[in-house]
């Protein structure tokens, strides 16, 4: 998810912001910008530091679960959140998931937030830690749309140690396997990770 002004942040977050501190056209050396942006903007991983001061933080996170074969899982249009049944069509040994909604369509249409998005229900958190899974990445800000704030997904998948990485635009990624390159920003005892996501076809 490109970062700039006018994208989209989950609730409560802080905004993207720039300010010019250096320009060329203002008769200065160089372009200088500064930003000012929340630690899970945009596509970015949750470590487990985002729900335990205890936990481990993004500059210490083993890259080799961000990075390796991947599979992207297609959830059928309507699906109002993702559960147990869709978990049970990944393959057995599958380090990577990542959930390809109709959030993605919707974000390829405009970049305005919205509250109805496709998650993960606490069973298919459970299901997932089940399998082993390393990595869960989804299609929208958040990997679970919880009113209550509770956050049961969240705090299940980190709690035992499985990483999260949200705001992935997956429109033109059709399901199957692919190679996840993906890479957080190396924050000293960060929370989050705004990333540069990618994924190679196999």
């Amino acid at each position: 998810m490109p970062l700039g002004p006018g994208m989209p942040s989950f609730p409560g977050d802080p905004p993207f912001h720039v300010t010019v501190v250096e320009s060329l056209a203002r008769g200065g050396p160089y372009n200088l910008s500064t930003l000012s942006f929340g630690s899970h903007a945009g596509t970015h991983l949750d470590p487990p530091r985002h729900f335990a001061n205890s936990g481990t933080p993004t500059d210490e996170l083993d890259l080799d679960a961000l990075n390796g074969p991947c599979r992207v899982v297609d959830v059928a249009p309507g699906t109002g959140a993702i559960g147990p049944d869709v978990v049970s069509r990944i393959p057995a040994g599958t380090a990577r998931v990542l959930f390809r909604t109709e959030n993605s369509a919707r974000w390829s249409r405009s970049p305005e937030f919205f509250p109805d998005y496709v998650g993960l229900t606490p069973d298919a958190a459970e299901a997932l830690v089940a399998r082993s899974v390393r990595l869960v990445g989804i299609d929208s800000l958040s990997v679970e749309n919880d009113p209550s704030g509770a956050y049961p997904v969240h705090r299940t998948l980190l709690r035992h140690g499985v990483l999260v990485l949200e705001g992935l635009l997956l429109a033109h990624a059709a399901g199957g396997e692919y190679e996840l390159e993906c890479l957080p920003l190396r924050w000293t005892g960060g929370d989050g990770g705004p990333a540069r996501a990618v994924l190679l076809a196999r």
